[in-house]
């Protein structure tokens, strides 16, 4: 299962960074910088960069960057640790979506000192904050894990001794 999920680490990582280098062209920017284009009633493509955590937290100039890169990286350690013990093909492709998410925001941490943000959905005066392809997949993966860990039905006999539910 190792395989299969750092596979699609990889694979959510590189479509993270491709679709991010896209929104860049289309804007003819280089790094940060704050553009906006309607597509749709509900969907803006936006060009916007994020210093802070998830939808803006905590998005002040500074040592936020690397802080939240150590941060990331020490929490990508635990999940390949984890990863490493998964016998669910289920549960690797999850935490490699959570991997490679979280590594696809540190590359922009590193290279913008911020994260590029590009996605925005609104209606009227309801919005969701910007966001890019790397925050969807360590949404869906935590989705997914808390999916496996929760709803999924095991035997009894599949549930005694499940080391992959340990970090």
């Amino acid at each position: 299962m190792l395989g299969r999920g750092l596979a699609v680490a990889v694979f959510a990582a590189a479509l993270d960074q491709a679709s991010k280098a896209a929104v860049l062209g289309f804007f003819g920017e280089a790094g940060c910088a704050n553009h906006r284009l309607p597509l749709a009633w509900f969907l803006d493509l936006v060009l916007t960069c994020n210093s802070g955590v998830s939808f803006g937290m905590f998005n002040q100039a500074g040592l936020n960057g690397l802080i939240f890169s150590l941060l990331a990286a020490i929490v990508v350690v635990v999940l390949a640790v984890w990863l490493t013990r998964v016998r669910s093909s289920f549960l690797a492709v999850a935490i490699g979506l959570i991997i490679g998410g979280a590594l696809g925001n540190v590359v922009d941490r590193l290279r913008f000192g911020a994260v590029v943000d590009f996605l925005y959905f609104h209606a009227g005066s309801w919005y969701w904050p910007a966001f890019n392809f790397a925050d969807s997949t360590i949404c869906l993966g935590v989705a997914a894990i808390l999916l496996d860990g929760l709803l999924l039905r095991r035997s009894p006999s599949q549930a005694k001794g499940r080391e992959d539910l340990l970090p």
